[in-house]
C-alpha cells in the first residue's frame, strides 16, 4: 500500500514528476509550449503561486503554494490529465504520458532562496527554443522585476535520444 500524501494549509510544496516515455519530452518546443499553457490554465482554474519552475530532460520540478493547500492532488491531476489528453491528440499518441505518481514534499520554511515567481514571458521564450538532441547545455533567463524568476532548463548528453539501430 502506498504512503498517504502529506498535505497542509498555507504551505509551499516541492513537486517532482516525470514523463513515461524514454525521450526527454521537454526537449520538444511543442511539448514545452503546451506545458506552459496548461500550467497557466491550471493556475487560473485553481489559484496558486508557483516558483522555481524547472524542466530537466523528462523531469518537471517546481515549488507551489495552492490557495487551498489541500487541493494539491486535484491541481496535479487536472494538470497532468489535461496535458496528456492534448499532447496525445496533437501527436497521435495513445496511452500515458506521465510516469508514476508525482512526488511532493512540504517546504515548511518556504521555497529555497532565489526561487522567485515565474516570469511567464521568459517561460514562453524558452518554449520556442529548439534543443539539439546531442548537446549538453544550460540556459537561464532572469527577470529584472522583483517578481521575476530565473528559469533554468538543463539537459545532459545522457538524456539524448537513442542512436538509430544499425541498418539491416
Amino acid at each position: 500500500m502506498r504512503q498517504q500524501r502529506e498535505l497542509a494549509e498555507h504551505v509551499w510544496y516541492e513537486v517532482r514528476t516525470a514523463v513515461n516515455i524514454e525521450e526527454p519530452l521537454f526537449r520538444l518546443p511543442e511539448a514545452k509550449a503546451l506545458l506552459h499553457r496548461i500550467l497557466r490554465e491550471t493556475k487560473a482554474r485553481y489559484g496558486f503561486k508557483i516558483r522555481g519552475f524547472r524542466l530537466e530532460g523528462a523531469w518537471l520540478t517546481f515549488y507551489i503554494k495552492p490557495d487551498d493547500g489541500l487541493q494539491l492532488p486535484k491541481i496535479m491531476q487536472w494538470m497532468k490529465q489535461t496535458f496528456s489528453a492534448r499532447f496525445n491528440a496533437r501527436t497521435g499518441r495513445k496511452g500515458h504520458v506521465w510516469g508514476e505518481r508525482y512526488e511532493s514534499d512540504i517546504l515548511w520554511g518556504g521555497p529555497p532562496e532565489g526561487a522567485e515567481e515565474v516570469d511567464w514571458a521568459a517561460v514562453e521564450k524558452s518554449a520556442k527554443m529548439k534543443i539539439p538532441a546531442a548537446i549538453a547545455y544550460t540556459l537561464s533567463w532572469g527577470s529584472p522585476r522583483s517578481d521575476g524568476m530565473t528559469i533554468t532548463t538543463s539537459f545532459s548528453a545522457k538524456n539524448t535520444s537513442k542512436p538509430a539501430p544499425p541498418p539491416g
